[in-house]
């Protein structure tokens, strides 16, 4: 499994995951259970999104869609890919 997406928090994280499967791609969201640590954790970089090796490619795509339309929706265009990982 690869990480193809790092979420800023567990909300963003199941949004991708949600959509990778309705499009038929298993994912796996990591890390959930570490963003109850912050104060001893860093805050950033918690959560990713991780699918199979053969579905990368199309994954990394969604998510990057879907990372644009967050960060328009939060008026932040700064960079849309940014959390999403290249293939």
């Amino acid at each position: 499994m690869k990480i193809i997406y790092r979420a800023e928090n567990i909300i963003d994280a199941n949004l991708v995951k949600g959509v990778l499967e309705s499009e038929g791609i298993h994912a796996f969201v990591s890390g959930a259970y570490l963003t109850g640590a912050v104060g001893e954790l860093p805050v950033s970089g918690l959560v990713s999104v991780m699918v199979s090796d053969s579905d990368v490619e199309r994954a990394a795509t969604i998510a990057g869609s879907i990372d644009a339309s967050l960060r328009r929706a939060d008026g932040d265009d700064a960079d849309p890919l940014a959390s999403a990982l290249p293939a």
